[in-house]
């Protein structure tokens, strides 16, 4: 399973890499797949709304109120049905490689594993909802999809094989049947915001509507699809014949052919394999590793400011009543079952100083695996192998590129769990103490941080919009960063010497007296 998710990893990261180039990080269409499918369901209530209010649900009417809409008022109706269509079946496509990428990025066990695990309600019903609409449409793929799903159906023995026999026999079929169809194809999707609602509950900040630009063009791609090829009905449902060739939409009826070719039997053996597979994959060994232990609070050192609390991304941190008598009047409290050890709360914490001496550096919120003191020691430790006269030092995410591999002579890289972790202070540490002559700060894409709020955070701080801040005294023109896809080894290197060629224009600015040395 490891191989599988590196290997996913790494088509996704050269697939990110080459759609930054064409959209720019800012609307990368993988960096927003939960506001894509959110999009796509606005879409399709909208129009669905519009095709309910034309729909008849007799048994001989449907199929003409359909036929109405599509051809009678072409350039509203065909239109909103051709969306309506289309958005569906990119909401099946938007999930499953919402679904893929984040299994890939091991963003689905630990305690990520609520969100991953209310996933699985929400595939069901989205299908549910999908296929329900084709029974309303009465064609002759309606036909063979109501046969082949209750013939699936009536083969577990609770069932009792009654269903099918409705479909086999025009005179067992009434109008009864098309206001059941309308009304799971109305109450399906209504229930359904209702659980993606529940599904964000664990995010703090959820994006559920993706870039203006993104929107506008999906919706324009949505639109031209419509109108170069328009959905349209398969010849009037028949009981009386046996549909014999049709034509499928694989986005949503992909089980059909497999009922027809491993039989009913097989096919809910799959499903049930499926189902509990995407249950039990979050607890599926590796289980959760040491290094995520939860964060850990210090009473002695936290003063109740609220920052770690308003920054954590996963809801993990509140803010409750103080319980050491110190003159505060509240204290942060970690949930150990929400927390997965980004260390973004660290960063954030205003005793995450370095600079301390007097006392042991011990911060009001720390990483109990990855310490903040156990970091500054790795700083000292890795300046001390620095050469040369353009020194510089990298902090690099762990789930970028591998800062390791850009070590050399003049290059030092350290890995922290996400560079959201890492408090201003640290590069006002290594420049005003001579560690290294430049500070490199890589993360993820800056559309796509791994731990959801990590570089942009940084980027915040960085540019003194967002406590703790940046002060004033560091000179910015010693600070690079790269935020860029894993893939991405390319940009890092290059990024890093031309940093080491403007850091030699600085030292010679500075050696003639010029603008470097007025900065400083």
């Amino acid at each position: 399973m490891s191989f599988v998710k590196r290997v996913l990893r790494m088509a996704f990261s050269w697939l990110e890499a080459g759609l930054d180039r064409i959209f720019t990080p800012a609307c990368n269409p993988l960096y927003h797949l939960g506001a894509l499918g959110f999009l796509y369901y606005w879409v399709v209530a909208a129009t669905g709304i519009y095709l309910f209010i034309f729909f008849d649900t007799g048994i001989t009417e449907a199929y003409g109120s359909i036929d109405s809409i599509t051809y009678e008022q072409w350039y509203l109706g065909g239109v909103m049905r051709s969306l309506h269509r289309y958005a569906s079946d990119g909401m099946v496509a938007i999930m499953m490689v919402h679904m893929l990428r984040e299994f890939s990025l091991d963003r689905y066990r630990g305690a990520r594993w609520f969100t991953w695990f209310t996933g699985l309600p929400v595939l069901w019903m989205v299908f549910a909802a999908g296929i329900s609409g084709y029974w309303m449409v009465w064609d002759m793929l309606a036909q063979y999809i109501a046969i082949a799903t209750t013939e699936w159906l009536d083969w577990l023995p609770i069932v009792g094989g009654t269903i099918a026999r409705n479909f086999l026999n025009p005179a067992r079929l009434d109008d009864r049947f098309f206001t059941l169809m309308v009304f799971m194809h109305i109450f399906v999707p209504l229930f359904l915001l209702f659980v993606l609602w529940i599904h964000l509950q664990r995010l703090t900040r959820p994006v559920i509507n993706p870039p203006r630009l993104l929107a506008g063009g999906t919706l324009l791609m949505l639109l031209v699809l419509s109108v170069v090829k328009p959905a349209e009905s398969q010849p009037p449902a028949n009981l009386d014949l046996v549909p014999s060739q049709i034509g499928l939409d694989w986005f949503y009826l992909p089980a059909y052919p497999l009922m027809d070719m491993l039989g009913n039997g097989m096919v809910w053996g799959l499903v049930a394999f499926g189902t509990l597979l995407f249950v039990v994959l979050p607890w599926l060994p590796p289980l959760r590793r040491a290094a995520e232990k939860a964060a850990v609070v210090d009473l002695a050192n936290c003063n109740g400011c609220t920052r770690c609390a308003e920054d954590c991304p996963y809801a993990a941190i509140e803010m409750g009543r103080r319980t050491d008598g110190r003159p505060f009047d509240r204290q942060a409290v970690v949930s150990t079952d929400l927390c997965v050890a980004c260390g973004i709360c660290v960063g954030s914490c205003p005793t995450a100083m370095p600079f301390r001496r007097a006392s042991e550096l011990i911060p009001g919120i720390d990483l109990p695996e990855t310490p903040i003191r156990e970091l500054r020691d790795r700083v000292h430790e890795a300046a001390e192998g620095l050469a040369g006269d353009t020194r510089i030092m990298v902090f690099g995410c762990a789930h970028g590129y591998d800062a390791s591999a850009l070590a050399g002579p003049g290059v030092a890289a350290l890995r922290i769990p996400c560079i959201g972790m890492l408090p201003p202070a640290f590069i006002d540490y290594v420049l005003s103490r001579h560690l290294a002559e430049g500070v490199v700060l890589a993360g993820c894409s800056e559309g796509e941080c791994h731990n959801r709020h990590g570089v942009r955070w940084t980027v915040d701080r960085l540019a003194r919009a967002r406590d703790p801040m940046l002060r004033k005294r560091v000179p910015r023109e010693r600070i690079e960063t790269v935020w860029a896809p894993l893939a991405e080894g390319w940009t890092h290197r290059r990024r890093i010497a031309d940093f080491a060629a403007r850091l030699r224009r600085l030292a010679a600015e500075e050696a003639a007296g010029g603008p470097g040395k007025a900065a400083e």
